[in-house]
């Protein structure tokens, strides 16, 4: 059989996401940043606390936000490792409902708020038609999740973000796949007044023709892609059941996997 290796679209083999919580004002001027270097990134929204305070309008979301991704981050925002299942399904559910109403897609990605979870609640989400959650704390990894539902990211920005940024730029190996993750709360730069530090960030890292700027649904979707592809046992052809192309390295070359298409050209 061939060797067979998975990429990311284009024959890639890094990727970049961000992900920033609780939807404060701020992020009107992060998601500007991320458009201008062609950086995407996941905004996770309390539904029941917009209009509030700093909080960013629901009239404004949907057209605020185009081009990322709307994720959970639950109704309220309670420390759900506290709460009973039925408290937690409402959270999420609500909150998925609301959000959905306005951006008019599913909501398929949680951030735990507070950080909040463990093992009942990761089992939970899978009744909610939540696929990835995301938690807190820095991996100073590249490496892909082992588990959506318990998805630790490289780093917060204050945590070595450009000594990590500038690893991630560096590697040129093709032998793994690479993901760099950074979170936060976009009004922590006003906070420390050190918006210079995700600017310079985006301008270093953005725009490279060898990274993959995807939000975190498209990574678990094309990964996902991946796994429901139909090898035949000597390797020799493919199916693709899927409406999205995936990108393999068969024996050195990058071939393109069209959705709904069989692929036999190696």
């Amino acid at each position: 059989m061939k060797n067979i290796y998975v990429c990311f679209p284009g024959g890639k083999h890094k990727v970049l996401t961000l992900s920033y919580d609780d939807g404060r004002t701020a992020d009107r001027r992060l998601v500007a940043i991320l458009n201008e270097y062609g950086i995407k990134g996941t905004f996770h929204l309390n539904s029941g606390l917009l209009d509030r305070g700093d909080r960013v309008s629901a009239d404004e979301i949907e057209e605020l936000y185009s081009g990322h991704e709307v994720a959970a981050h639950t109704l309220t925002h309670p420390t759900i490792e506290r709460c009973p299942d039925e408290q937690i399904l409402q959270e999420i559910l609500e909150d998925r409902k609301k959000l959905e109403e306005i951006v008019k897609y599913p909501v398929r990605g949680l951030s735990y708020p507070n950080g909040s979870y463990n093992k009942r609640i990761a089992d939970l989400l899978q009744y909610t038609g939540i696929e990835y959650a995301r938690t807190v704390g820095s991996s100073d990894s590249f490496a892909l999740p082992d588990n959506w539902y318990t998805w630790q990211s490289t780093c917060h920005h204050k945590h070595n973000l450009m000594t990590l940024a500038e690893e991630f730029a560096g590697l040129y190996k093709s032998q793994h796949l690479y993901l760099m993750y950074v979170w936060g709360h976009s009004y922590e730069f006003d906070d420390a007044d050190n918006w210079d530090l995700i600017e310079g960030f985006c301008e270093y890292i953005g725009k490279r023709d060898d990274i993959w700027y995807a939000s975190n649904i498209e990574i678990v979707d094309y990964l996902n892609s991946f796994a429901n592809l139909k090898f035949s046992v000597d390797g020799n052809f493919v199916y693709n059941p899927s409406a999205a192309s995936v990108w393999l390295d068969i024996e050195g070359e990058i071939v393109e996997v069209k959705g709904g298409c069989y692929e036999s050209r190696y």
